[in-house]
């Protein structure tokens, strides 16, 4: 079998503010921005990886949904406990300083853990979290 993964999503409730955090303060780049009934999603990705999107879409995006449904998923979103995303990177230190001097909210400082990596963890303006992995040794 070869698969290979082309996209993933992560729930915001300001896409502006999102944008300016994946875009500005990560250097992913915008590569769709549609709007449907009154919903929004924005693709953003690495140049690094042109097969890889990320899409930032309402946390719930079913126009069907019931108010309690929109407000379960607001309450979810809120405490960070829907998805979250994990990015290698070259250099974890120099990723963590950049996020954070971008204003990025800061959950683990970076730290080697003991499955072969050295990461930090930040949440993204909707509170997703958001870990940056580095292989040690690299």
């Amino acid at each position: 079998m070869d698969i290979t993964l082309s996209t993933c999503f992560i729930a915001v409730d300001d896409h502006d503010k999102a944008l300016a955090f994946y875009r500005d303060a990560l250097g992913l780049e915008v590569r769709n921005d549609v709007g449907f009934e009154g919903m929004r999603w924005v693709t953003v990705g690495s140049p690094e990886q042109p097969d890889v999107s990320v899409v930032l879409e309402p946390p719930l995006a079913d126009p069907n949904a019931s108010p309690a449904d929109r407000q379960t998923m607001a309450e979810l979103l809120a405490k960070g406990l829907l998805r979250g995303v994990i990015f290698d990177t070259a250099d974890c230190d120099a990723t963590f300083e950049q996020v954070r001097a971008a204003g990025g909210e800061v959950l683990q400082e970076p730290v080697d853990q003991p499955y072969g990596v050295r990461d930090c963890a930040f949440r993204d303006p909707s509170g997703n979290m958001l870990r940056f992995t580095q292989a040690r040794g690299k």
